[in-house]
């Protein structure tokens, strides 16, 4: 046989088995490759690079002290922003975002600069089941019709955690509750910037505790166990209208109030109770109720109680006076109706409407419907002051 008649096709075998190989090595190499950077990805963005991450040869202990230090730092740092009003966009104590806080808050503790926006925090951290997650970890959400992530905060523990809220009965940076109703509704997920720590025990959240609480001697968790109710104090104005005939002004009324942000059942509601000092020229009384009122949030509220009487109540009307005696036990039962605040460091200031039922009776026998709703029912339209404390 002719050697020569075969090298060819021995030449041409022999180049396709060496691209077959190389191509295989290609694939193993890029296929490391790809698990090396997934691997990067899904590792917590800063184990090192900041200036209390521990070294390699660091043991676990140590390791994990140094994490478990930086987490109580984080944690401190954004406790000390509490009531900082929200600002969209905001970056310092006139204000704060959600994503601002968290910004803030890893970079005076630690000196970080972090992504500044929830997606792409997001996007930045280790993705960690929330049974798994441990206090400094994110927790974001999905509050916008969009679908993406628009909220994130701290988890502090115990099913808690600190953002800056844009809405609701309190704003600002506040804690709340994974649990509440709201946000388990809109949770989307946790994660990780710093690397799992040991067990966070208490001298661990003694550390997370913020400069006023320790001034103070308080013993609180940084999920703000003490902060669970968010006491609010308000004053208000309004002038009385009235329908039944033509003096359009009928009189005045004033509130003083006391509030706290409760959450017996998971669900966020305001508790309160006000005295309400009434001058009525119509009738020519002046009252002085005290109601308890309730509400999901402070845009619209109930409120009902007795009422202190001065005066005999008497109505002109269809020329002739009509006297009308109350009730004390129920002297006053009514809505009122905020539809939106402007908010200024502590405060809200908002205009109010308000419909209340007067527990007041003619017993005469003689019929004037026209007379009676207008002895029984108050319109008033005002301006309410409200301090968060």
């Amino acid at each position: 046989m002719n050697p020569k008649v075969f090298y060819p096709l021995y030449q041409k075998n022999e180049n396709l088995r060496s691209q077959k190989h190389g191509f295989r090595l290609f694939c193993i190499g890029f296929i490391a490759l790809q698990a090396i950077f997934v691997g990067q990805l899904a590792a917590a963005p800063l184990d090192t690079g900041f200036a209390l991450a521990p070294k390699e040869s660091a043991s676990q202990a140590e390791k994990d002290a140094a994490y478990q230090e930086a987490r109580s730092r984080l944690l401190a740092a954004a406790g000390k922003y509490e009531h900082t009003p929200y600002r969209y966009g905001g970056k310092d104590r006139k204000g704060l975002d959600c994503s601002g806080l968290i910004a803030l808050s890893f970079f005076e503790a630690l000196g970080i600069s972090v992504p500044r926006s929830a997606e792409s925090l997001y996007s930045w951290v280790e993705k960690v089941p929330i049974d798994n997650a441990q206090p400094g970890d994110l927790v974001f959400f999905r509050t916008t019709k969009t679908n993406k992530i628009s909220h994130v905060g701290i988890f502090t523990g115990d099913g808690r955690f600190i953002h800056s809220a844009s809405e609701g009965p309190v704003t600002g940076v506040i804690y709340s509750r994974l649990d509440e109703k709201y946000w388990s509704r809109t949770y989307a997920g946790a994660g990780r910037a710093f690397p799992a720590a040991g067990t966070y025990d208490s001298a661990d959240r003694e550390n997370a505790l913020t400069t006023s609480q320790r001034e103070s001697g308080k013993k609180k968790s940084p999920a703000g166990r003490q902060k669970d109710n968010g006491l609010l104090i308000g004053f208000a104005a309004a002038p009385t209208w009235n329908f039944a005939d033509g003096n359009v002004l009928r009189g005045a009324a004033g509130q003083i109030r006391f509030g706290a942000v409760v959450r017996p059942f998971g669900q966020q509601m305001i508790l309160g109770a006000e005295i309400r000092p009434e001058w009525d020229n119509a009738l020519g009384v002046f009252r002085l109720p005290f109601t308890l009122s309730w509400g999901l949030n402070d845009r619209l509220r109930i409120f009902a109680g007795p009422v202190l009487g001065f005066g005999d109540a008497v109505l002109d009307a269809s020329n002739e006076s009509r006297p009308y005696g109350g009730t004390s036990w129920l002297g006053v039962a009514g809505l009122t109706l905020s539809p939106f605040a402007v908010k200024i460091a502590r405060t809200d200031l908002a205009p109010y409407a308000e419909i209340a039922w007067q527990s007041y009776l003619n017993n005469s026998s003689d019929r004037n419907i026209a007379a009676d709703l207008a002895s029984g029912f108050r319109f008033s339209t005002g301006l309410r002051l409200t301090w968060h404390m």
